[in-house]
């Protein structure tokens, strides 16, 4: 039982370890997912080190994301129109970075 708690805290560190060039919102779920599973394998069985990496992911995600400003309310998402790639951005007013519509970084 503690087999599979280890086998995914320890690939948990590796995909850490490997992810350099990852947003905020992946290294927040990659990281939140670690430290859940990390903490549900020292707490509990394999169902809870399972349930903690899953709830780490989602929360650390959703910190990267608003750390990026693209979640929450954001009030006009056409704000300007790029002729050259013929799609819509936005300037996040949190952040004051701009985004296309999917929430890439616009260049």
């Amino acid at each position: 039982m503690r087999r599979l708690g280890t086998l995914i805290a320890s690939t948990a560190l590796l995909a850490v370890a490997a992810c350099t060039n990852m947003t905020q919102s992946e290294q927040g779920a990659v990281t939140g997912a670690v430290i859940g599973g990390a903490a549900g394998a020292i707490f509990g069985d394999d169902e809870a080190a399972l349930a903690g990496a899953a709830v780490g992911a989602a929360g650390g995600w959703y910190l990267g994301c608003r750390q990026e400003g693209r979640c929450g309310n954001v009030d006009n998402r056409r704000q300007h129109y790029d002729q050259r790639t013929g799609r819509y951005y936005f300037q996040d007013p949190r952040s004051g970075q701009y985004f296309y519509e999917n929430g890439q970084p616009y260049p």
